[in-house]
């Protein structure tokens, strides 16, 4: 796209339209009941005018933030949803809550999914490594009762800290990366300020938050539960390899991109172009799809002489048809952020604050705050704060472990205080089955609690160490 041409507006009117819009969207949203969808685009267009972009300009802003978050979340949500039909209509998500509580213990059911999903999501990004694990957080909640929320989020919070306080993800490595920062020393730190931080801003939290929702169904959003004979029911190891796949994959493709950049293979390396083929998300993710088909549904059934083709066809549209409707909000979620982007809302307000004379990590947290608030992506946010602070990092003295600490900070920025242009808002949202106001008060307020929590343990290590 072109670059766009923008009418001059004053930072205190683009402020006060970002909020305008926001408390428009959400009056359209619950007030009114127009679909979310809908909603999104509407106010994205009227957001976009109201800023001064121009009237031949604003609907490709809007088709080019839908379509690039489409484009990456189509594919996750798609072969995700699959892999998490096959894994629950086979049994497989009963084998595997099975040996969880057997392990744990029922009372220790909500402990032992948030640890699970944090090994789960140390390589996978937070949307696909949740919504492959959500038949076995469905399966659990059904089993044992209770609320659904009990279940559900402090495996969110799991997910939520690995994304941004950690490398691989995206938002950290960025910030790893412009501030010249190790990476190995980065992910060290990021244990060590992440893990109290998941414990006592995420668990604990996503534990009292639980309380206030005792009635919470589980959704049916990938079908209804089927109750298959345990003789029926795949082997626990058949089940482990399909979900370890993907990780063994991403992880393949993070460490040659890895030896990559730092010059120990070449680009013509047949591993490393082999890493960037199988170990991308969406083609790990499919791979693993495709070998749940072949070892939990064909074989077993070919063994017990039963047809499969149609029926794995049916199996594939039953697991699709649902998140159809996810997928088109998440990209409207997208263009809203995209129009607040193009604005230029965020880094007026981020360059403001940096220049407001802050010690510097309150600074670094304040500025990719801002960036986050007014656009929405976690990684952006975490990009553009780090670009914005790094000429300050590289001009001074400061130690490799103090450094560190300042990218998790700007990661711990990156993923609290989401709301309603963040795509994630509405992606975890509607697979939750939550309204948009019970959003803000689980997901948004588990993510910010990690989010400052993070942020006070990493300032410490910061004057420690820097």
């Amino acid at each position: 796209m072109e670059e766009l041409v923008l009418a001059e507006r004053p930072v205190w009117l683009l402020l006060t339209i970002a909020v305008v819009a926001i408390a428009l969207l959400l009056v359209l949203i619950i007030k009114t009941r127009l679909h979310a969808f809908f909603s999104l685009l509407i106010i994205a267009v009227a957001t976009g005018l109201a800023a001064g972009i121009g009237v031949g300009d604003v609907i490709d802003v809007v088709i080019d933030g839908f379509s690039s978050t489409v484009g990456t979340v189509a594919l996750l949500v798609g072969f995700g949803a699959v892999l998490g039909r096959i894994i629950e209509v086979t049994g497989g998500a009963q084998v595997l809550a099975d040996k969880m509580l057997d392990t744990f213990g029922e009372s220790r059911a909500p402990l032992a999914l948030a640890v699970a999903s944090l090994f789960y999501g140390f390589p996978i990004f937070l949307d696909a490594g949740f919504i492959v694990m959500l038949p076995v957080i469905y399966t659990v909640a059904r089993r044992l009762g209770g609320s659904f929320m009990l279940y559900v989020l402090p495996s969110l919070a799991s997910f939520m800290m690995m994304h941004g306080l950690l490398p691989p993800h995206p938002g950290p490595t960025a910030a790893a990366t412009v501030m010249g920062a190790d990476i190995g020393l980065v992910i060290l730190v990021g244990l060590l300020i992440g893990l109290p931080t998941w414990y006592f801003g995420g668990y604990l939290v996503a534990r009292a938050i639980s309380k206030r929702y005792p009635n919470t169904p589980v959704p049916a959003l990938l079908g209804e539960p089927r109750n298959v004979p345990e003789e029926e029911r795949p082997a626990f190891g058949a089940i482990l390899l399909v979900l370890l796949l993907p990780l063994v994959l991403i992880f393949f493709n993070t460490a040659f991109s890895t030896l990559e950049s730092q010059g120990t293979v070449g680009t013509d390396n047949v591993a490393y172009q082999l890493s960037r083929l199988i170990g991308a998300t969406p083609v790990a993710l499919a791979l693993s799809a495709m070998l749940a088909m072949v070892l939990l549904y064909v074989i077993p059934r070919r063994r017990q002489g039963q047809k499969v083709g149609g029926l794995l066809e049916e199996l594939v549209d039953d697991a699709l048809a649902p998140v159809c409707s996810i997928i088109l909000i998440t990209g409207a979620g997208g263009a809203f952020g995209a129009i607040l982007t193009a604005t230029g809302i965020g880094t007026e307000v981020a360059e403001g604050l940096d220049a407001l004379g802050l010690p510097l990590i309150v600074a670094a947290y304040m500025v990719t705050m801002a960036m986050r608030v007014a656009q929405g992506s976690a990684t952006v946010a975490a990009t553009t704060g780090a670009s914005i602070m790094a000429p300050a990092i590289l001009a001074g003295d400061f130690g490799a472990i103090g450094v560190s600490a300042m990218v998790i900070a700007i990661g711990c920025a990156s993923i609290g205080w989401s709301h309603v242009n963040d795509s994630g808002f509405w992606l975890i949202g509607k697979f939750c089955g939550f309204d948009a106001v019970t959003t803000f008060k689980t997901w948004s307020l588990v993510g910010t609690s990690i989010s400052l929590v993070g942020f006070a343990l990493s300032a410490v290590v910061f004057v420690i160490f820097a």
